[in-house]
This record gives structure tokens, C-alpha cells and sequence, in this order.
């Protein structure tokens, strides 16, 4: 596979991340320019903002937890010459789990849509390790 079908779910994994980060910061700027939040009840890394930009945060930090095995497999695969058909595939699969996530979650947060997407995403993504490990194991 070309470098750049590989990178591509990469990439928008990536913009979804600092779409996040830049809505946690208009929902936390919003909160103290209304004065809803002060700054000296988050001055010290108090969980004192208000409930949208709490749960814009917490998409956020989210988004350096799971995605960390997908950058990590794509990083090895790529220079190891593993990143075939069926990873940029499987990539494109668990980029789509993570927006649908991200978008319930900012949303809704319906924690029951929010599970299933997580859930099948953390399965693609168990499929994507057992079939490179199988692929560099077995010498495929």
C-alpha cells in the first residue's frame, strides 16, 4: 500500500483530536469569559468547569488512550512493510468508530451508542494487532 492510504486514517484521527482540543477550548474560554467558571476554581487543575466543557475535555482526553495502539501498530507497520489492504481497511474502520464516538459523546453522550462504538472499535483494533502479530510471527 502507498504511504499515504496508509497515513490518511492517520491523519484524520488526528484532525479529529485537535477538533476536539480547539472545542474543549472555546467551551472552557466561554466559561470564564461568562464567568460560569472562575479561574481560581481551575487554577490548579480542579475539575471545576461546567458540564459541556467537561464532557468536550473528556472526548478529548479520550482521544490519547485507545487511539495510542492505533498510532503505535501503524507506526510499526508502516517501516516494516505490513501496512497492506486489509490494515488501511481495518483503519478506516476504527478511525469511523472513533468519530462516531467522538460525535455521541459530544453530543448526546447517549453511554449506551457510546459503548457499542467503543467496544467495536477496541475489536477492530484487536484484529489489527492479532493479524500483524500473525503477520511478523508467521514471516506472511
Amino acid at each position: 500500500m502507498s504511504i499515504p492510504s496508509v497515513l490518511l486514517p492517520v491523519f484524520v484521527l488526528v484532525g479529529l483530536t485537535f477538533a476536539l482540543l480547539l472545542g474543549m477550548v472555546f467551551a472552557r474560554r466561554g466559561a470564564l469569559v461568562s464567568r460560569e467558571t472562575k479561574i481560581r476554581d481551575i487554577a490548579l487543575g480542579e475539575p471545576n468547569w461546567p458540564a459541556r466543557a467537561t464532557q468536550i475535555g473528556n472526548c478529548y482526553r479520550n482521544q490519547f488512550e485507545l487511539p495510542v495502539l492505533f498510532y503505535v501498530l501503524i507506526a510499526l507497520a508502516l517501516p516494516l512493510r505490513h501496512a497492506d489492504l486489509i490494515i488501511v481497511i481495518l483503519s478506516w474502520v476504527f478511525v469511523l468508530t472513533r468519530l462516531v464516538h467522538a460525535g455521541v459523546f459530544v453530543s448526546s453522550n447517549d453511554l449506551g451508542r457510546r459503548s457499542t462504538a467503543w467496544l467495536v472499535g477496541v475489536l477492530v483494533l484487536l484484529v489489527m494487532w492479532v493479524y500483524f502479530a500473525l503477520k511478523i510471527l508467521l514471516l506472511i
